[in-house]
């Protein structure tokens, strides 16, 4: 019996391709369906299906403990607030429907635990057949706390670590004290039953900047000692000029080797060693004015890439506000340059108090809009700054309408989340 079933290239002569049915089973494809194929060099690019929902942001709360030099909270004016029990339930009565179960993230611009019944929505999610995954800056993971996510089922804590040195790490997270931060971390890590490959699995998220960027190493370092089996990187995206200052960027948004064009001439460098001899030289080919490619891997491949749209996310904020993205939970303004601050507008498809998620996840509208991100035509705002359209998600110069997503530094491989 062959495992596959048939799908159609999306161009304009269809043709029959074959997906191993795990995959198809994994991503949502249906038999029939119509699907899109990139070509990336010498490879094929599947596209993931704009239909199938895969993993959703939960936002359980906006309100934080903390005052982080680079948080979005130091330029808004918000309502804080708690997401509800009734709009919880939305979310896990779609969770339940969906085969297979997606992962349900919380995060988004709060502290979670700040929630008085996280617990109880953690094991909820779990209960639901879901993957849950949790993002903590840890000063309120009590040994307690640490003990009831583990046995609501948690399966990957997210920690927030942005210095490993004291001086450092409080001149970024103001209000917190690195000492009790690695503390919890490290009960936590006790807390969990003893494995070969221990659950539920530690993450941190460092957010780099000029500041803290020389504590870098020693993350890597403390990792065994804090059972910390991955590591996410991102740069700040600076909410006020004082943080585009700290940002370590700006050239690489101009950069040729993250440029695949047929006008930049390709380096293509093999797997090598990085070490006193090579780095040097290495460096220096990379300015040299090519797309690169590394191992087989071009650079240039995050370019115009939503992780959200592609990972076949949603963003449900604390009111109950479905989005797109994470970035589009709250209206903000960011810095492309010093001169260019850009405003980006909320967008919200609808609210769970009025509707169901699934109703508007299937919205034509919605579907419509994915579907664009996917291909992702918009202006290159993030780049260009020739007119004042790059300004406002409202619109771009290709005629597209709110919300605009080129001048989003998530879709440029920039700024990431897990």
């Amino acid at each position: 019996m062959i495992d596959e079933i048939t799908k159609t290239q999306h161009t304009t002569e269809q043709v029959p391709v074959f997906i191993p049915r795990r995959l198809a089973e994994r991503y949502g494809w249906q038999g029939g369906e119509l699907i899109e194929i990139q070509e990336m060099g010498d490879r094929l690019e599947v596209l993931p299906p704009a239909s199938h929902l895969r993993k959703v942001y939960v936002e359980a709360t906006n309100v934080c403990n903390l005052a982080c030099v680079m948080c979005i909270r130091n330029i808004w004016e918000e309502q804080a607030g708690m997401m509800e029990e009734s709009v919880f339930q939305k979310i896990i009565e779609a969770v339940e429907r969906l085969s297979p179960p997606p992962t349900v993230f919380f995060g988004g611009f709060g502290e979670p635990l700040a929630h008085p019944h996280i617990v109880d929505m953690v094991a909820a999610a779990k209960k639901a057949g879901a993957t849950v995954e949790l993002i903590t800056n840890a000063t309120l993971l009590t040994p307690e706390r640490s003990k009831q996510l583990i046995q609501a089922g948690l399966d990957t804590l997210w920690i927030s670590l942005d210095g490993i040195r004291p001086e450092s790490y409080a001149d970024i997270r103001l209000g917190a004290e690195l000492p009790k931060v690695l503390a919890n971390l490290e009960s936590f890590q006790r807390l969990r039953p003893p494995a070969h490959l221990p659950h539920p699995q530690i993450g941190i998220v460092f957010v780099a900047m000029r500041r803290n960027l020389a504590d870098l190493p020693e993350i890597y370092h403390q990792r065994k000692h804090l059972g910390v089996n991955k590591v996410l990187v991102t740069n700040v995206l600076p909410y006020t000029v004082e943080m585009l200052a700290e940002s370590l960027y700006a050239r690489a948004l101009h950069e040729p080797l993250y440029i695949s064009s047929q006008w930049v001439p390709l380096l293509d460098f093999p797997r090598i060693e990085l070490d006193s001899v090579t780095v040097e030289p290495f460096i220096e080919t990379l300015r040299s004015g090519f797309n690169t490619s590394w191992g087989g891997v071009n650079l240039s491949s995050a370019d115009d890439w939503c992780p959200f749209i592609q990972r076949g996310s949603v963003s449900i904020a604390w009111h109950g506000g479905v989005s797109p993205c994470l970035p589009l939970l709250h209206d903000h303004t960011s810095y492309l340059a010093a001169d260019r601050p850009r405003y980006s507008k909320a967008y919200f498809v609808g609210t769970l108090k009025e509707r169901g998620l699934f109703e508007l996840w299937e919205d034509a509208t919605y579907v419509t809009f994915r579907e664009k991100v996917q291909r992702f035509d918009f202006a290159p705002c993030a780049v260009c700054g020739g007119c004042d359209l790059s300004l406002e998600n409202r619109e771009d110069c290709y005629g597209n309408s709110f919300p605009t997503c080129g001048g989003c530094l998530y879709a440029q491989g920039i700024v990431r989340c897990p």
